[in-house]
């Protein structure tokens, strides 16, 4: 899948896309359908695995040639050794666990450098909704309150926090929405969060 495929398909990918470097080994934690790492490898001559635990979406993943592992995220990354890759991915997968915490920790334990993306749930048509006294229902939020798979809600200060809890350097940090940057009241008009990250080196 080349890079104007994948910008009509899905536009945030494409953004994200930009900060793997070419021929770097990739874990994407959460893959999905696979089609990033798709796009990584005939594009970018990446290489890696993806990790994911849905049926449908393995057999997609699998139809795409992707190199992918079934395994349940919230068991951790044990089956990696340390900095066994240059790039790990969580997209829109995070807001999804119940343990995230050390989630984070595993995830740059493993990989050089880590790409996180996730639903800001600061987004003001998400504050409209609860102003209204309703859960927000978005593109980026398609589910009710009573059958979402999502099971945590963050903003981009919560994450930056976190960040800075876990021993991280945020390395760069952009707020998308429909796949753009937004720079102006980020935390107010993006919709989705991305973060690059890596653990903090400590000078001697």
């Amino acid at each position: 899948m080349n890079f104007e495929e994948l910008s009509a398909l899905r536009p945030d990918l494409a953004f994200i896309a930009h900060w793997v470097p070419k021929g770097a080994h990739v874990l994407d934690v959460g893959c999905g359908d696979g089609v990033m790492l798709h796009h990584l490898q005939s594009d970018k001559a990446c290489s890696g695995y993806g990790i994911e635990i849905a049926d449908d979406e393995l057999l997609k993943s699998t139809q795409r040639g992707i190199n992918v592992l079934q395994h349940d995220m919230e068991k951790g990354l044990s089956l990696f050794g340390d900095n066994s890759f240059d790039t790990v991915l969580c997209l829109s997968s995070l807001q999804m666990m119940k343990h995230v915490e050390s989630l984070l920790r595993d995830i740059v334990r493993v990989g050089s450098e880590a790409i996180v993306s996730f639903p800001n749930f600061a987004y003001w048509p998400h504050r409209v909704a609860l102003a209204r006294g309703r859960m927000p229902v978005s593109k980026l939020l398609p589910y009710e309150w009573y059958d979402t798979p999502n099971v945590r809600c963050a903003t981009i200060f919560d994450f930056e926090e976190l960040a800075a809890e876990c021993g991280l350097e945020v390395l760069e940090r952009v707020a998308l929405a429909d796949g753009k940057p937004v720079s102006f009241l980020p935390n107010l008009r993006g919709s989705l969060a991305v973060f690059r990250l890596r653990k903090k080196t400590h000078a001697l």
